[in-house]
């Protein structure tokens, strides 16, 4: 190497890694956002006299547009250009976040929402596939995955800090106007930090395959949400029903295109299937009990929401420590080991929520939810990874949509099934247990389920309201206890599947120049 070449590398290296900071800013926003939506629900609510139906919508429509169009976006990165898209998608998630902003009513606000989730889901797919293709040496690749790993637990981490700043001094529509600046800065810098990344010219979109995704994730999702509020209704299960027709539908078309939507031989790597399988069980008990975790503090501990996530924040700088840790292990051991290691040690963390009640239970929560976090950390970094590599650089958008869409799915049926689970227990210690003195209805209430049974407890006598909301949290609390057992045991015997199954060879030296 000449010495004029040196600096000339140097700028070289400069640029990607100021990419990789500029794809990091979607990640980001995008968690940061939905935190921020949650805690301005409130003054929605009041200010667009939206009721508690149409608040619900505002949040899940974005949810599920997001989680059915995953792979669609994916898909149509690889064919039109990964950059393109991501510049599409962020000047529609700019315009629609004004939009969102100042709605009138909630059908715009929920109209705003859905145009949102449909940009949003060209994010996550384009960021990782622009990564894999700016830094496309294993060791490099794996720390800037990692990066943008860490990225989207940062947004989780400040999404309180900030979202109760904006609404303590402005309106509820500066919770979306945070996307608008970042998503500006993103149209400027892109173009000239990143080259364009793509597949081969001249493949075709199948729109039919396309609508098949979407009618097989989107009903599945929804479906699993109403279970986790609802209960297993006939209405949520039968859409769960009709999402995976659909999704047996679509794998059958794909088994017939000579240039398939996705390409279902990705599945044939045991890399692939074992990573993708891994993101979704880590994160079904992630997101299971971290939605246990906020009723808990709220119903139990009596916090108000905003405390609720400044007291989980700790959790999310767990997932950054891990997630940036992480690609260093694998430079010394294989990825897979990595993972299992990192899932044992959530497992412990789990075991401290079991113990989780009392007079320490604020501690024994956060102590036992930052451990989970930093275990999980690796494998959402070094699973992502390993899907995104795995894949051949034509279909690179595919598989990051992969590794987007496995959490989706995981998350939404640890929610569900964790969360039935809790209310299984609650409903086996609280039969028949109401106190004396309680009337039939708030009897009932005290049955049903905690929030049910602090609503009805307002209206009760102070020395029975006591009682009732004793009784109900001490129920919660055995509930909270048996879910995260189950939590931990699911962990434990993930981490021994993917060390035993997963890939076990270590990322090969490449040159990272």
């Amino acid at each position: 190497m000449t010495t004029t070449d040196r600096p000339e590398q140097g700028r070289r290296q400069r640029r990607r890694w100021l990419g990789l900071a500029v794809l990091a800013l979607p990640a980001l926003l995008a968690s940061l956002e939905l935190t921020v939506t949650n805690l301005a629900l409130p003054a929605i609510g009041r200010d667009l006299s939206a009721t508690s139906t149409e608040l619900l919508w505002t949040v899940d429509i974005y949810a599920f547009l997001l989680a059915g169009s995953l792979i669609t976006m994916g898909v149509l990165g690889d064919r039109v250009g990964r950059r393109r898209l991501l510049l599409y998608g962020a000047a529609g998630y700019g315009v629609a976040s004004l939009v969102a902003a100042y709605s009138v009513n909630a059908e715009m606000l929920i109209a705003a929402r859905a145009l949102m989730g449909v940009a949003g889901a060209t994010l996550m797919p384009s960021t990782l596939a622009l990564a894999a293709a700016l830094f496309p040496g294993p060791r490099e690749r794996a720390t800037a995955i990692g990066v943008i790993v860490a990225s989207v637990s940062g947004g989780t981490a400040i999404g309180p800090l900030v979202g109760g700043w904006l609404l303590e001094r402005f309106w509820w529509g500066s919770a979306f106007l945070l996307g608008v600046p970042v998503m500006a800065v993103l149209l400027v810098l892109l173009p000239v930090l990143l080259p364009e990344s793509r597949g081969p010219a001249g493949r075709r979109v199948d729109v039919a395959s396309s609508l098949l995704s979407l009618g097989a994730v989107l009903p599945v999702v929804y479906g699993l949400k109403q279970v986790a509020a609802e209960g297993a209704a006939a209405v949520p299960l039968a859409a769960v029903a009709a999402g995976a027709a659909v999704a047996v539908a679509f794998v059958r078309r794909q088994r017939t295109l000579a240039d398939p939507f996705v390409d279902l031989r990705l599945f044939a790597d045991r890399t692939l299937a074992t990573a993708a399988a891994t993101l979704a069980a880590g994160i079904f008990v992630l997101w299971g009990s971290n939605y246990a975790l906020a009723q808990y503090l709220q119903l139990v501990e009596g916090l108000s929401p905003l405390d609720a996530g400044l007291w989980t924040a700790p959790s999310a700088f767990g997932v950054i420590a891990g997630s940036t840790l992480a690609p260093r292990l694998a430079r010394r051991w294989p990825p897979g080991h990595v993972i299992g290691a990192g899932l044992a040690l959530s497992a412990v963390g789990y075991g401290v929520l079991t113990q989780a009640g009392g007079a320490h239970a604020l501690a024994e929560l956060v102590t036992g939810a930052v451990i989970v976090s930093a275990g999980l950390g690796p494998m959402m970094a070094l699973a992502t990874d390993m899907v995104v590599g795995a894949a051949p650089p034509e279909r690179t958008g595919a598989a990051a949509a992969i590794s987007s869409t496995a959490p989706q799915l995981g998350g939404a049926l640890g929610i569900a099934l964790l969360g039935s689970v809790i209310t299984a227990v609650y409903r086996g210690r609280t039969e028949g247990a109401a106190p004396e003195g309680v009337p039939e209805s708030a009897a009932g209430a005290f049955e049903d389920d905690l929030g049910a049974a602090v609503e009805a407890a307002e209206g009760l006598p102070g020395p029975v309201a006591e009682e009732v909301l004793g009784a109900a949290r001490r129920a919660y609390e055995t509930g909270f206890q048996v879910a995260a057992a189950v939590c931990a045991a699911l962990t434990v015997a993930t981490a021994v599947l993917v060390t035993l199954a997963g890939a076990r060879r270590r990322p090969e030296p490449a040159a990272e120049g």
